[in-house]
């Protein structure tokens, strides 16, 4: 039985294909490690939305090709490998075989044909038709949350994103199909779910069929209100893309208890200016009447977003724009990156007129001003008490049990194992940046 170390790069989206595929090996007859020394196969699963990540990547293979004892077998897998195929042999002597993001199904296959002796294999085309979704209880990241991709690809092509090359175009999964899986999750014991995809309120099945009676004003809420009523504890959805949010879907959530009460929604930037270059199709006016309609619920919905800074053609008056929106907005939290260049996107033909120093500058402004609005936030949190889903035993404490409340904010507190998987009520006694801290 081969032993097979899969590592992951990336967004939720390929920690889900990756649990898939570790599903598909297990099934094949290969056995997941955790230990790369004892393994017969690494595999990478990629992810190019950022130049760092890629040349992580290189840095990886490298150091698998110097340490590893035993010459295991080596494979790149994911948006990378989609982009760059075949020249990733050149690029790195030490890959044996390129799987892209639709390949991935065919893993066992491509793994099989390497120790056959093939050299250099590449798969890099569609998806099966009958493609399992699905994933094995022993390969999920939580024996209590769990992934449900509703949607992959993307057409929106903002001038700085790679994904609609790396994932290709919009296709929304059907719904029944959707439902069942949930439903099945369901009676395994999944207490959470999370709907995924690179834009989930894109959401829009060429068969409607599973939808004809729920009400909503798009696609998207009425499968929000169906998932709802599979009676899933608790659910949750990501990324939503701003200019297909329609405010009925705040009302969905405001109906039903089970839609958990967050929203994650990119916004780039503050400035219309780049906004337009960025082809982004939203304006910050239109960003912060969605805004306004999330501030307005009747549920508290936490509310966070990604932020790029530097993009080609940032003025400071754009960068202040981006200052003022956060201001105005008050995220729960930002995950907030400096413009990365992407080859093949168009705004990798736009001149880099934002310097490194620019760049690091107002990433540690706008980072330190989240960080004031955020320990406000969290803060405020005190002598309030929450529904937490209890994931694991802390990192840092093993006297602490960890989980995520309702509103996505991880929450620390002393436990016992009897709570795990278990949603326990926590009063929350002390608030930092990132983690709130409380008792049972």
């Amino acid at each position: 039985m081969k032993k097979v170390y899969l590592e992951t790069f990336g967004c939720q989206m390929n920690v889900s294909d990756s649990e898939r595929i570790a599903s598909v090996l297990e099934s094949d007859g290969f056995k997941m490690t955790v230990d790369e020394n004892s393994a017969d196969v690494i595999l990478f699963n990629t992810c190019s939305v950022r130049e760092k990540a890629e040349h992580k990547l290189y840095t990886r293979i490298g150091q698998i090709r110097k340490f590893v004892s035993g010459n295991p077998v080596v494979g790149v897998l994911g948006c990378v490998a989609q982009l760059e195929g075949e020249t990733l042999f050149k690029k790195s002597e030490g890959i044996d075989f390129v799987l892209g993001t639709q390949a991935v199904g065919r893993v066992s296959k491509a793994i099989d044909n390497v120790f056959d002796g093939q050299k250099h294999y590449i798969d890099l085309g569609k998806r099966e038709e009958d493609y399992d979704w699905t994933v094995a209880e022993s390969q999920r990241h939580s024996p209590y949350v769990a992934f449900v991709p509703i949607i992959e690809g993307c057409n929106k092509f903002c001038t700085y994103c790679i994904v609609p090359f790396s994932r290709g175009r919009e296709k929304s999964l059907p719904a029944t199909d959707i439902i069942r899986h949930i439903l099945e999750l369901r009676h395994q014991g999944i207490r959470e779910v999370h709907l995924i995809g690179q834009n989930v309120n894109s959401y829009r099945p060429i068969d409607n069929s599973g939808l004809e009676k729920f009400r909503g004003a798009t696609a998207f809420s009425k499968l929000l209100r169906a998932v709802a009523q599979t009676g899933m504890e608790r659910i949750k959805f990501a990324t939503s893309f701003p200019r297909d949010f329609h405010t009925d879907i705040v009302e969905a959530i405001n109906e039903n208890e089970n839609l958990c009460n967050w929203v994650h929604l990119p916004v780039q930037s503050g400035s219309s200016e780049v906004l337009r270059a960025m082809r982004r199709g939203h304006t910050v006016e239109s960003y912060l009447k969605k805004v306004d309609t999330i501030r307005n619920s009747s549920r508290q919905l936490s509310l966070t977003t990604d932020i790029i800074v530097g993009f080609p053609g940032e003025t400071k008056k754009n960068f202040q724009d981006t200052l003022k929106m956060v201001e105005y907005c008050r995220f729960d939290s930002s995950y907030i990156f400096k413009y990365s260049p992407r080859p093949g996107t168009p705004a990798f033909e736009i001149a880099d007129n934002v310097t490194l120093d620019e760049k690091k500058e107002r990433f540690i402004e706008l980072d330190d001003l989240q960080k004031i609005i955020q320990q406000e936030i969290f803060k405020s949190y005190i002598n309030r008490t929450v529904n937490v889903l209890v994931e694991k035993i802390s990192v840092k404490d093993s006297s602490q049990y960890s989980g995520h409340s309702t509103c996505h904010k991880v929450v620390n507190f002393k436990g016992s194992k009897d709570f795990l998987g278990k949603v326990v009520e926590v009063k929350i006694t002390e608030a930092k940046v990132n983690t709130l801290y409380g008792t049972v």
